[in-house]
C-alpha cells in the first residue's frame, strides 16, 4: 500500500474484552469524519481509501500489532440519538458488527466520562456501527464498572442445512446473522474440539468453509447487500446439560470458538457470533424468552447472552439479543513513524 497520510502519532486507548484486543482510536483519519455520511456510509469510503487502510495496516499489523488485533476508529454518529460512531477494523479490513467492541466502547465511554454515569447504576451508551444502532448498558457500582450488556441489531436465521465440501468430506452447516453473517456447526463434525491445541486446524476449516461459502453467494443479507458473505464460522460444543433454575427458566452452558476474516481467532466467546447463535437456538426452541446462554470462548471468558426481545424482520423471526460481558484497559499507546523506517505500514505474521 502506497499510500503514507502520516502526519503525527497516533493515540489510541487499548482494551480487551474476555481476553480479545481492542484498540480503540479517538482521533480518526479525516476521510472518515466529515459530515454528510452515515456510519454504514464511512465503512464503505474507508474500504476505499488508500489512506485510511494505510492508517489500519500501521496499527493493527506489526510490530504495533500482530495476526489478532482488533481495533476501531470513532467517528461521528448518524444523528443526534446516539453518543459516537464506530468503525471496526481487523488485520483484513473493516467488519460490520463487533459485540466485544461494543462492551469495550461502553466501559471506555464511562471510564473516560465522555458518557456521565452514576456511581451506582446502569447508564446506556448508544453507539452507530455500520450494520445500525447498538447499545450499551454500563452497570456501575463504587464507582466502577462492574459489567456491560450490549442490546444488538436482530438477528435471524439465514439458512439451515447448507452443505460445504471441505477437506474433511461435505459439512452441514447452518447461516445466521447477529450483525454479521456467521456460518455455524459443532465442532465435532471435523473430529475436533473447542480448546487451544485444536484452534491451527480449526483456523484452517474456518477458512475453507467461509471461502466456499462466499463463492457459492450462500449468504446474501435480505435487506442490504453491504451486510451480505459469511464473516467467520463459528465452531461450537455443548459445555454441559441445561439446567432449570428455580424460576422455571433454563441455562445452557455451550462453548464456542470463532474464526473470523481471513483466520483471525476471537479470544473472546464473540459478540456477534454469540448474537447469532442465540437467533438459532431461539429458532429451534431450545433457547426461550428469560432462558440464558452462557457462552463459553476458547480461552475460558465468558457471554451470558438471553433475548431482550422477539421481532419480525424481512419477514421472517427476529431476535433482538443481549449479551453482558466485562471489558479492562491494558493500556495507552501514542503510536510514532519513523522516516527512515522501511517497515510501514507493517506486516503480518501467523
Amino acid at each position: 500500500m502506497t499510500a503514507d497520510p502520516y502526519a503525527g502519532p497516533i493515540g489510541t486507548a487499548d482494551w480487551h474484552t474476555g481476553g480479545e484486543p481492542f484498540r480503540i482510536v479517538p482521533e480518526s483519519p479525516p476521510a472518515v469524519t466529515g459530515h454528510g455520511l452515515t456510519v454504514a456510509g464511512r465503512r464503505t469510503t474507508a474500504i476505499a481509501d488508500a489512506g485510511v487502510q494505510w492508517t489500519r495496516a500501521l496499527l493493527c499489523g506489526e510490530p504495533r500489532g500482530h495476526a489478532d488485533m482488533y481495533g476501531a476508529f470513532l467517528v461521528p454518529p448518524d444523528d443526534a440519538g446516539a453518543h459516537l460512531g464506530a468503525l471496526f477494523w481487523h488485520k483484513d479490513g473493516f467488519s460490520t458488527a463487533c459485540g466485544h467492541g461494543t462492551i469495550a466502547l461502553g466501559a471506555w465511554a464511562v471510564a473516560t466520562g465522555l458518557v456521565p454515569a452514576p456511581a451506582d447504576g446502569t447508564t446506556d451508551v448508544v453507539i452507530d456501527v455500520p450494520s445500525g444502532r447498538v447499545t450499551a448498558g454500563v452497570r456501575t457500582a463504587g464507582g466502577r464498572v462492574v459489567d456491560v450488556t450490549f442490546i444488538n441489531v436482530p438477528g435471524h436465521v439465514h439458512a439451515r442445512g447448507v452443505k460445504v465440501a471441505t477437506s474433511y468430506g461435505t459439512l452441514t452447516v447452518d447461516i445466521a446473522f447477529g450483525g454479521a453473517m456467521y456460518a455455524v456447526l459443532p465442532a465435532a463434525r471435523l473430529g475436533l474440539r473447542v480448546r487451544p491445541g485444536d484452534v491451527t486446524a480449526l483456523i484452517a476449516a474456518g477458512r475453507e468453509i467461509r471461502d466456499a461459502l462466499n463463492a457459492a453467494d450462500a449468504a446474501e443479507h435480505p435487506g442490504d447487500f453491504r451486510l451480505s458473505g459469511v464473516y467467520g464460522t463459528v465452531f461450537t460444543e455443548e459445555a454441559g446439560a441445561p439446567v432449570e433454575r428455580p424460576d422455571g427458566t433454563w441455562r445452557l452452558h455451550h462453548r464456542n470458538v470463532t474464526v473470523f476474516a481471513d483466520g483471525q481467532v476471537d479470544r473472546s466467546p464473540c459478540g456477534s457470533g454469540t448474537a447469532a447463535r442465540v437467533a438459532l437456538l431461539a429458532e429451534a426452541g431450545e433457547l426461550r424468552p428469560g432462558d440464558e446462554l452462557r457462552h463459553e470462548s476458547v480461552v475460558g471468558s465468558v457471554f451470558r447472552a438471553r433475548i431482550e426481545r422477539l421481532t419480525t424482520l424481512h419477514g421472517r423471526l427476529a431476535v433482538v439479543p443481549a449479551v453482558t460481558g466485562t471489558a479492562y484497559a491494558t493500556g495507552t499507546s501514542r503510536f510514532t513513524v519513523d522516516p527512515d523506517d522501511t517497515l510501514v505500514p507493517g506486516f503480518v505474521l501467523r
